[in-house]
């Protein structure tokens, strides 16, 4: 397989001659320093560019959109007791992990892309659905709009934004070094996501500049809602996140796993949003439970069985990586000691 990324002249070679600039190439001349310069800075530049314009989207979140209102520690601490299931969840997932732990300050910088990538997605969403949505009048028109705008713009917009925090800094560490990494990392970026995006709902939908009692009264049940949904991303990024891992060691096939792993985590995602302003509705007129019971049902019902899935994976992995190290002999120089 790795003689397919090789020239036939490499393949070939004894050793005796000096390939270089001929079908080989390494950095030595100052042409070549100067080109590997500019070719880092280039890139390091583009890096530096998408985490600027995140920022600076964010920033305008803070000024104009309403996210000020976290200023407000009423508000600041409903938004941290939101995350708080989505964090259990991603938690859960690095202590599955049987290979070693990930670095903290890997799984922080992570943490930190998603939740200024998650600005990326709000303005896609914004800009596009409108366009999507409005592809025709009446009613079906309305639904089948609102259907196409969850699974060709939210679903693969949020994971791809989600899958970038991972790809930008953890997925080019050493410390990323196996399959299982990306799931981990993933989870980590769906929590990002979800913070924010449960501060901007909290932010949105009760008045910070209110008393704290009612503040409170506001901000509890978006807050309660909010961290039911938080899980989810969690779920539908660490998908995305293990295909990362696969595609990283499998790298003659990166683009398919990688595209493999946006769809499965999109499609979840967006057949969630499309059934959770439904199913609870018709569970409730059919059963008489009352609403909020009947969401809080079908929610756990959804994300537990594709947190279920998510976890055979983990189990799959769990079981190849003890097969393949049950006949491993132990290095004599790290097992004997002198007593």
């Amino acid at each position: 397989m790795g003689d397919r990324r090789r020239d036939p002249v490499s393949i070939r070679d004894d050793g005796s001659q000096d390939l270089y600039d001929v079908s080989e190439w390494e950095v030595r001349s100052w042409l070549d320093r100067v080109a590997w310069f500019c070719y880092a800075a280039l890139v390091y530049s583009l890096r530096g560019f998408v985490v600027l314009a995140a920022i600076a989207i964010l920033l305008s979140q803070f000024l104009v959109g309403g996210l000020g209102a976290l200023a407000n520690p009423v508000l600041g601490v409903f938004t941290v007791l939101s995350a708080i299931p989505a964090l259990a969840l991603a938690a859960y997932a690095w202590y599955t992990d049987v290979t070693t732990k990930e670095p903290l300050a890997l799984l922080v910088a992570t943490f930190a892309l998603g939740v200024l990538f998650a600005s990326f997605a709000g303005v896609a969403n914004s800009g596009l659905g409108p366009a999507v949505q409005g592809i025709g009048s009446g009613f079906l028109a309305s639904i089948v709009g609102t259907v196409l705008f969850y699974f060709l713009v939210v679903g693969p917009v949020e994971e791809g934004v989600k899958l970038l925090s991972v790809r930008l800094v953890a997925y080019r560490s050493d410390r990323f070094d196996a399959v299982i990494d990306g799931a981990v990392y993933g989870a980590v970026a769906g929590l990002g996501f979800a913070t924010i995006e449960n501060a901007l709902y909290i932010t949105q939908n009760a008045d910070a500049g209110v008393t704290v009692a009612n503040a409170v009264m506001e901000a509890g049940s978006i807050t309660f809602l909010r961290s039911l949904a938080g899980p989810g991303h969690v779920i539908y990024s660490a998908f995305a996140g293990y295909y990362l891992g696969l595609a990283k060691f499998n790298r003659e096939h990166t683009g398919p796993i990688v595209i493999k792993g946006l769809i499965v985590a999109s499609l979840i995602h967006a057949t969630y949003n499309t059934l959770v302003g439904v199913v609870p509705a018709v569970v409730s007129v059919l059963t008489g439970v009352s609403p909020l019971l009947a969401f809080l049902g079908f929610v756990l019902v959804y994300d537990g069985v594709f947190g279920a899935l998510l976890l055979r994976k983990f189990n799959a992995y769990e079981r190849a990586y003890e097969r393949a190290h049950a006949n491993e002999v132990p290095d004599p120089e790290l097992t004997e000691f002198d007593p």
